[in-house]
């Protein structure tokens, strides 16, 4: 059976994904204050959606998550991982969950833009999307844990700044420390899978014959053979790459640069409206032929 199929937070059968979204669990009810865990899943790869996802539970049930198995969730191998993000859905009562996936080319348009919007940017964007979304449901939060990269005691002081009487914990290789997290670990990486693994390609609909298909996809990493195997034979010398590409990552410029045709965009207005303002020559100078035309004058000339 398709993962995509069994996972309610990845898109449904057939059904491309277009636009960035969030998926919550139903609420859990038991009585807080409640702690948070929250890690990524997909940050590397040139293919498919970057996940965000959280997990919740009382502070009171702390000692029991720390016998449900979570871990980070590269550890764990797909099945395991499956069968713990049906433990976290088994217990509405006590356990709760989010994800908020971006989409390939939110990433990508977001790197690309002025000014650009960087992944640590957008990473942070999901994470306080997701704060902010658990919180509005009435959740009662008192901790929250972060798996995070590099230096993590700026990120820690600025979501405390955003948050105030919540205690963070900002720290690497937070999966592995707070099962907590671990289990926001499990629920983005799930996610993740489900997504690649099940992806509509949008460009192939109402078109004969597939010309794209996840089959040999490999791992989405720009260093796997398989996946490099499968750019090179997926770009289109006009059109590119489907959406399921990043496509402001070098690996695939790269591709581009090679194997796609180049474009120059042309403006047939362009050339005249340039000498137009060009500054003049001699007693013109720094004078243009539009303000020569209007008999425009400086008042420092005057």
């Amino acid at each position: 059976m398709s993962c995509s199929k069994r996972v309610l937070s990845a898109p449904g059968p057939s059904k491309p994904l277009t636009d960035s979204y969030t998926y919550h669990s139903p609420t859990p009810t038991a009585p807080g204050p409640y702690i948070v865990g929250v890690d990524e899943a997909g940050r590397g790869p040139v293919l498919g959606p970057l996940v965000y996802g959280i997990a919740y539970c009382p502070a009171s049930y702390k000692e029991d998550m720390e016998e449900l198995g979570f871990a980070d969730s590269k550890t764990l191998n797909s099945d395991t991982r499956l069968s713990l993000l049906n433990t976290l859905s088994s217990q509405p009562e006590n356990l709760g969950w989010s994800v908020r996936v971006v989409s390939p080319q939110a990433i990508s348009s977001g790197m690309l833009c002025r000014p650009p919007t960087n992944l640590n940017r957008q990473s942070q964007d999901a994470t306080i999307l997701l704060l902010r979304e658990v919180l509005a449901k009435g959740i009662q939060v008192s901790e929250v844990y972060v798996d995070a990269l590099g230096t993590t005691t700026t990120y820690e002081a600025y979501l405390s700044s955003l948050f105030p009487g919540i205690d963070f914990t900002v720290t690497t290789k937070a999966d592995s420390k707070f099962k907590i997290v671990g289990a926001a670990s499990v629920a983005a990486k799930v996610t993740r899978d489900a997504c690649v693994e099940g992806w509509t390609f949008e460009e192939n609909i109402g078109k004969e014959g597939d010309k794209w298909s996840n089959a040999t996809l490999g791992s989405g990493y720009p260093s796997d053979p398989n996946t490099q195997a499968w750019l090179k034979g997926s770009v289109d010398p006009v059109f590119g790459f489907p959406k399921l590409v990043r496509f402001s990552w070098t690996t695939v410029k790269v591709i581009l640069e090679k194997n796609a045709h180049a474009v120059k965009w042309t403006d047939e207005g362009q050339a005249s409206l340039i000498n137009a303002f060009e500054a003049g020559q001699g007693l013109d100078k720094n004078r243009c032929s539009v303000t020569k035309d209007l008999h425009i004058t400086s008042l420092i000339m005057l």
